[in-house]
C-alpha cells in the first residue's frame, strides 16, 4: 500500500496532536477453519435491503475467508443459482433453504434451518 493511500484505512482517527502517533491498522489474524462437525450453521431466509429479493443466508461459518469462499462456490454450484459471500456470511440467490440444509448435513456440518 502506498503511504499516499495510507489515510484511507484509518477507520475513526480523524487527527492527532502527538508527533510520534502511528497509526496501527487492525490486522486481524483470520480464524482457524473449524472442521464440519463443529460448525454450526444457521440458514434462514431474508430479503431486507434487497429490494424485495429472497435470498437464503447462511451464517455462523468459522474459518478462513479461502474456506468461506470454497463453501459458497460449492453451495453454488450444487443448487445451480448465483451467489456470494460477504464478511463471513454466504448469500445464494432464492428461497432454497431445504436444499442447503441437505447439503450442508451430508457435507458433515450441523446446519440448522431458521
Amino acid at each position: 500500500m502506498s503511504k499516499k493511500n495510507d489515510w484511507k484505512n484509518r477507520e475513526g482517527v480523524v487527527y492527532s496532536t502527538d508527533s510520534s502517533f502511528d497509526y496501527q491498522h487492525g490486522d486481524e489474524k483470520e480464524a482457524e477453519t473449524l472442521p464440519p462437525a463443529r460448525q454450526l450453521l444457521r440458514v434462514e431466509l431474508d430479503k431486507s435491503g434487497r429490494a424485495g429479493k429472497q435470498v437464503t443466508l447462511i451464517t455462523g461459518f468459522v474459518g478462513t475467508h479461502a474456506d468461506l469462499e470454497k463453501l459458497t462456490k460449492t453451495l453454488k454450484t450444487r443448487c445451480g443459482v448465483g451467489g456470494s459471500c460477504k464478511q463471513g456470511e454466504i448469500l445464494i440467490q432464492g428461497d432454497v433453504r431445504t436444499k442447503v440444509t441437505e447439503i450442508l448435513t451430508k457435507d458433515g456440518y450441523k446446519a440448522r434451518k431458521i
